[in-house]
């Protein structure tokens, strides 16, 4: 994974599988449900970021199963993508206290009002 900013729904993606195995329409639920709906990720969408992550290795299948006559794939996050996941949330957390210092570092400059 390169240096750069993580994309927000691969980001969302990643964090959906850190807690478990989820197929497809589960890491959209989750997807949903994490960001109070502000996010929904479209069926090709996510099965199209879901190829690219398998393809840099930073998700695996973990099983299929059948279910209503369809496939039902589940993907968890591999290794990469575990330390990729960790270095963009550092990085947030990072860019998130700088804001929040000078946010606080503003208000002090205001005499303690809020604009």
């Amino acid at each position: 994974m390169s240096e750069t900013p993580m994309r927000e729904p691969t980001f969302l993606v990643l964090t959906a599988l850190a807690e478990e195995p989820r197929h497809g329409y589960a890491v959209i639920e989750d997807v949903s449900a994490m960001t109070g709906g502000r996010v929904r990720l479209r069926a090709g969408t996510l099965y199209a970021a879901l190829d690219r992550l398998r393809a840099e290795g930073l998700i695996e299948v973990d099983r299929e199963e059948i279910v209503q006559s369809r496939l039902r794939r589940y993907y968890r996050l591999a290794a990469a993508g575990e330390r990729a996941l960790a270095a963009e949330t550092g990085r947030l957390r990072e860019q998130a206290a700088i804001a929040d210092r000078r946010l606080r570092g503003r208000r002090t400059d205001l005499g303690g009002a809020t604009a």
